[in-house]
């Protein structure tokens, strides 16, 4: 009897993304920019999938968190990513497959495909998520969209608040490539999340948006959006 091919938890697939990631990845941004991590001590006692959310304002942020995290936690790790950039041109989706075991979002349509983020929780794939649905403008914390947090409180799968500080400053939005001189950039892993009672699932996302906040701020304080009217 053959099985079903599983392109998430195929073995075969987890070996050819450790030499992508460990092999090539890693080694290139580690080389580009000078990473701190902070905060691992929190997955230690964990055994299971978990639903990582971090902010996002870098094309740097998906490698630091993978290379950052430890092999046994990112072998099957699926990085969302959206559907209308990422997987419309073959080659894009080929690299992205590769490099980050990614699953395709809808930016645009929440929710339309919670069900193939639930079947990968419940096939025991962690998930890597950013909540704010694209890349912000330098550095600005924005909204998280409730996504995340109501898939955590469907699977009852533990949310893992990260905060990426100084990835906007070493490659802002609109650059190619990281800033000359190896600038310093900090990974901080908050201590998992679940839902708390009656907690409805925007309460949630708001908590999981404020601890990375409060993640961020341990090392810098967080730039502010600018107000309108204001240069």
């Amino acid at each position: 009897m053959t099985r079903n091919f599983d392109r998430f938890t195929s073995p075969t697939m987890a070996g050819a993304r450790f030499v992508a990631q460990r092999g090539l990845l890693k080694p290139l941004v580690w080389s580009l920019v000078r990473v701190e991590i902070r905060g691992l001590k929190h997955l230690e006692d964990h055994d299971g999938p978990f639903i990582a959310v971090a902010n996002h304002s870098s094309h740097l942020d998906a490698p630091l968190i993978i290379g950052a995290l430890p092999r046994q936690r990112s072998r099957y790790l699926a990085a969302g990513a959206a559907a209308d950039y990422f997987f419309e041109v073959w080659w894009r989706k080929w690299l992205t497959t590769l490099f980050f075991n990614a699953f395709a979002i809808e930016r645009n349509a929440e929710g339309k495909r919670a069900g193939a983020s639930r079947a990968l929780l419940e096939r025991g794939v962690p998930l890597l998520i950013f909540p704010e649905g694209g890349r912000t403008r330098e550095g600005v914390l924005t909204r998280f969209k409730p996504g995340a947090a109501a898939l955590s409180i469907n699977t009852s799968v533990p949310c893992l608040p990260i905060a990426l500080v100084g990835a906007t400053t070493a490659m802002p939005r609109g650059v190619n490539w990281p800033k000359p001189g190896r600038l310093p950039v900090t990974i901080v892993f908050g201590e998992l999340q679940h839902r708390r009672e009656s907690e409805t699932s925007e309460a949630f996302s708001a908590r999981l948006a404020e601890i990375v906040r409060q993640l961020h701020e341990t090392v810098q304080p967080m730039p502010s959006a600018t107000p309108k009217g204001t240069k």
